[in-house]
């Protein structure tokens, strides 16, 4: 809060100054002392930003854009250029997360990953370093695809709840489906279960009053993440809430690239077939989902809930148990980039085959860098991206990376089919990722995500089943085309990808 006071502080200085120099008729003496107090202000905010220890190259360009574009440079600044910062904005829910993971999940051992391949061993390490999460082989992952096989299984865990019903979603929309999902919700209220209801404010905006109104009355508890009550002036309009996650009676959790909504059941004409991938889990992964929902809503509500939930008794049978999964939640309030970490690390582990699956594939450096060199070894790289995305920027901006893959022998598949959303990693067929998480830099720096990875689970066989099923509904893109593509179509990639850090 005293960082953010300073800010509007220089903010209103900067203002202030520029306009008394120049649309005011003062004496010349003053406005030199005015112009004094003008470069003063701007060499504070300078040196502010040389504190951040950025890359140099975006060192550089954020001091461009503030000594060139007077007052202007400095609002865009505050709104989009302090995004790389290393998080004060949810310094207090990030220290407090770290804090009560390490109280309710910290594990004397590691279980015995005997039965993993030598890949896997070397990212579990890393993993296990990594995140605060445990990584579970009393756990059950089972594959969703597709909208209408997701929301009928979870209509049904919905209706079984005895217990409580915990729900966080980045979009939840007041139509058909999410009204059937609002009737389910508040007959259970009625009924005696706890249902505790959170929506990102952003990707739910459009939520009816009506609807809400309509579950505080039955008796839910209903919360919004990072509410927009200082309009553009809130930093943390651009740290949105991405994860999509239900606890069911601490038995059944979901989880995966699915908003609540028809077009995610492929209903919305001007979208079409949807693509997308969910998951139900079972055990103790279901325990490590449902505290990264808490903490969600312990910060958003203020309450305290964590001591209610902090005791977990597997009921699965062992005989269905198989590998290890872990849950990772990564964003604003974990480690700057984990999840970024996490890919990369899965992606240099490979030696046979990188299949990646991404609506929008706006990778950063480090994860271009991994690809490429895995190509350039003869693994076998696969990119899948929509064919037509949802918006122009995402659309050539990932475009904008496709040369330099191709270039070293990665494949890029289009797909053609309808809109793929699934956010999909597998690595040698034994390694797997799946979850909220995009491969963008949206994803990596400012959402709030999470993600399950599978380690020599058999479910990994559904999602290569699955993956392979895509390819037929799929383009490869061919290298020679690629590159004859014309001046316009360029330079549309190269506008595009000036809005890389932010997509």
């Amino acid at each position: 809060m005293r960082k953010r006071r300073i800010e509007f502080l220089i903010a209103f200085i900067l203002i202030i100054s520029f306009y008394l120099i120049l649309f005011t008729q003062l004496p010349l003496e003053i406005k030199a002392v005015i112009f004094l107090l003008y470069t003063a202000t701007l060499m504070i905010s300078i040196y502010s930003l040389m504190l951040e220890n950025r890359s140099p190259q975006h060192t550089l360009l954020w001091i461009y854009v503030l000594v060139f574009f007077p007052v202007f440079g400095y609002l865009f600044y505050l709104f989009s250029g302090q995004l790389y910062l290393k998080g004060y904005l949810f310094k207090s829910k990030r220290k407090r997360d770290r804090d009560e993971w390490k109280k309710l999940l910290q594990q004397e051992s590691l279980p015995d990953f005997s039965f993993l391949q030598d890949t896997q061993h070397s990212f579990i390490k890393f993993a296990s370093i990594a995140s605060p999460t445990p990584i579970s082989t009393e756990s059950r992952a089972i594959i969703l695809k597709n909208g209408e096989e997701t929301f009928s299984e979870i209509k049904k865990g919905l209706m079984e709840a005895k217990s409580f019903i915990h729900m966080e979603y980045y979009i939840y929309r007041s139509d058909r489906l999410g009204k059937e999902i609002f009737s389910i919700l508040i007959e259970k209220a009625k009924n005696g279960v706890e249902v505790l209801f959170m929506v990102d404010a952003v990707g739910s905006r459009k939520m009816a009053i009506e609807d809400i109104q309509a579950m505080k009355n039955a008796g839910i508890q209903v919360q919004s993440f990072s509410p927009l009550k200082y309009g553009f002036f809130n930093q943390k309009i651009n740290f949105r809430n991405h994860r999509k996650i239900i606890v069911i009676d601490g038995k059944v959790g979901f989880v995966g690239g699915l908003n609540v909504g028809v077009e995610y059941l492929g209903e919305d004409e001007t979208i079409g077939f949807w693509r997308d991938t969910h998951m139900l889990v079972k055990g103790e992964a279901v325990y490590s989902l449902h505290t990264v929902f808490l903490l969600d809503w312990e910060y958003v509500s203020g309450g305290k809930v964590l001591q209610k939930y902090s005791s977990f008794q597997s009921d699965i049978d062992e005989d269905v148990l198989d590998g290890a999964v872990q849950v990772v939640a990564s964003g604003p309030d974990t480690q700057q980039g984990l999840m970024s970490d996490f890919y990369f690390s899965m992606i240099a582990s490979a030696t046979k085959s990188i299949w990646i699956a991404s609506p929008y594939f706006v990778p950063d450096e480090a994860i271009r860098t991994a690809l490429r060199v895995a190509a350039a070894k003869g693994i076998e790289v696969r990119i899948m991206v929509p064919e037509i995305n949802d918006g122009f920027l995402t659309q050539y901006a990932s475009r904008s990376y496709f040369p330099e893959l191709l270039r070293y022998g990665a494949e890029i598949y289009a797909y053609k089919k309808g809109f793929l959303h699934q956010k999909i990693i597998i690595v040698d067929g034994n390694l797997a990722s799946l979850g909220t998480a995009n491969m963008d830099m949206r994803s990596f720096h400012l959402n709030f995500e999470v993600n399950v990875f599978l380690y020599g689970t058999s479910t990994i066989r559904d999602l290569v089943a699955h993956y392979e099923e895509d390819m037929e509904h799929s383009e490869k893109i061919s290298p020679v085309q690629y590159y004859k593509r014309g001046f316009i179509e360029r330079s549309k990639e190269s506008f595009a990808r000036l809005f890389s850090g932010v997509l």
